[in-house]
């Protein structure tokens, strides 16, 4: 059969990073890991919110993929395995073992920031399974972590950035930093420094009960410390 072409428009269009052409491509030289990989890439970026994640489970679930990997669903799950973890030793997946009441799995995300993320999320427990079928997991615990709140307050994460935020989840409580960001917020302060300023302050100085006159108190010193790493 002759594939008749793409359209010229209302098609819809993947986004796939330019470093995978640059860095990765060539380097691949197993024709199911590519096929794999190009695959992530299109069923990450279909999906809508701040998480995007797949599993093996969940690929299984497409009979085209499977068709198109092995002659048999048990041949194709083998194949799955191995090419994700030639893609881990990429570098271009990252995967981290999953289990809930219906078995093991292994959950599938991009080597990103945001993939990063849920990755780090799964191996702290912190993913919760919703009792009810074809529910997508929750990875969200009471508060949302770090990178969920800089996402949705200030903007994309960068790698570098990524690790700060990494570093001060683990040395402030993470109601402290839901705070902090909410204060930033409310002063239009949309940066990464000033939240970091709120939550200095309050680590040397402790946080008041009266919550009103602390956040002004906060908010000042914020200024002044994020003047001074302007300056």
């Amino acid at each position: 059969m002759t594939f008749p072409g793409f359209p010229d428009n209302h098609s819809t269009q993947i986004r796939i990073p330019e470093q995978f052409f640059q860095q990765v491509m060539n380097e691949i030289d197993d024709i199911d890991e590519l096929k794999f990989t190009l695959y992530i890439f299109w069923c990450l970026d279909r999906m809508e919110g701040l998480v995007h994640y797949t599993t093996v489970n969940d690929l299984m679930k497409d009979s085209r993929l499977v068709r198109s990997i092995g002659s048999d669903p048990a041949t194709a799950r083998k194949v799955f395995e191995s090419t994700l973890q030639k893609a881990v030793r990429r570098g271009t997946l990252l995967q981290a073992d999953l289990a809930d009441k219906n078995g093991s799995d292994k959950i599938i995300c991009l080597n990103s920031p945001k993939g990063r993320a849920i990755v780090d999320a799964v191996q702290r427990g912190e993913w919760k399974v919703t009792d009810r079928a074809n529910e997508p997991i929750d990875i969200y615990s009471e508060h949302p972590n770090i990178f969920q709140l800089y996402e949705a307050n200030i903007g994309p994460l960068t790698p570098i950035l990524a690790d700060t935020l990494r570093d001060a989840e683990k040395s402030y409580p993470a109601d402290w930093i839901e705070d902090a960001f909410r204060i930033a917020v409310e002063r239009n302060k949309r940066n990464w420094h000033y939240i970091e300023a709120i939550l200095h302050r309050w680590q040397e100085g402790g946080r008041d009960d009266q919550k009103g006159k602390q956040d002004r108190r906060d908010t000042k010193e914020a200024r002044r410390r994020y003047g001074e790493w302007e300056n």
